[in-house]
């Protein structure tokens, strides 16, 4: 197999797909699995994060507070759920942002590694990146003890410069690649400094403050048709915790 000459990062929530995958998947996890007492769970869980975004706390904090609200599940029944979450979302058109899955499809048909870069978690990126044939995951990782989720972040999140981290560590493994010829997917002022490592950035939506940044990023629209926004495997297809 050819090695690629280029990589494309891409964030997930509202920039790959439509919605923000943590929220979603937290209340329908624990709804589905405990019930009205889980359904309370989740929302004084969002109430707590929102508490703390509100109080100025920056990203990283809200995602490892979001975490906390796992601790005691195990990893594995997450994870099998994480399967669920994304076969009854994924099945709903829009799904994902046309624009962006597109691009990424392009990118593969180049031979180019696409690589989903989120401060979501295995359990909900693992499908999505199998469905649309990413080649990796970088990701935050909660910490699990005896496969037990223990409510902290093994390592750090992987958001803001998180993420340049992230891509910087995973360039280091294809050093015949120079990250000036690599491109990345965002929307939100949190992917600047992914965005920044690659010499191609592309704003996605109307990021006006990521803009303002990079003002000789591409912007991608988030709107358009979804009819090939939700079609798994299909070559001609197209804030707070994450």
């Amino acid at each position: 197999m050819p090695r690629p000459s280029r990589l494309a990062f891409s964030d997930v929530d509202e920039t790959l797909i439509s919605g923000k995958s943590l929220f979603d998947f937290l209340d329908f996890y624990f709804s589905g699995r405990h019930g009205a007492e889980g359904a309370r769970h989740a929302a004084e869980a969002r109430r707590r994060i929102a508490a703390l975004m509100a109080g100025g706390s920056p990203r990283e904090a809200g995602n490892r507070l979001y975490y906390e609200a796992w601790q005691g599940e195990p990893l594995a029944t997450v994870t099998d759920w994480g399967a669920r979450w994304f076969a009854h979302r994924s099945a709903t058109p829009g799904f994902y942002v046309p624009a962006t899955f597109a691009a990424l499809r392009a990118h593969q048909e180049d031979g180019d590694h696409v690589v989903l870069v989120s401060g979501s978690f295995a359990a909900v990126l693992d499908p999505i990146a199998a469905d649309i044939g990413a080649r990796h995951v970088l990701c935050t990782r909660p910490e699990a003890r005896d496969g037990v989720l223990t409510g902290a972040v093994a390592g750090e999140p992987c958001i803001g410069e998180g993420k340049r981290r992230a891509v910087r560590d995973l360039a280091r493994h294809y050093p015949h690649i120079d990250l000036a010829d690599c491109h990345g997917y965002g929307d939100h002022h949190s992917d600047l400094p992914m965005l920044t490592e690659v010499g191609h950035p592309v704003v996605v939506g109307d990021g006006r403050d990521l803009l303002a940044e990079l003002p000789g990023a591409r912007v991608l629209p988030v709107g358009g048709s979804p009819a090939h926004a939700t079609a798994h495997g299909d070559s001609t297809s197209g804030r707070g915790a994450g």
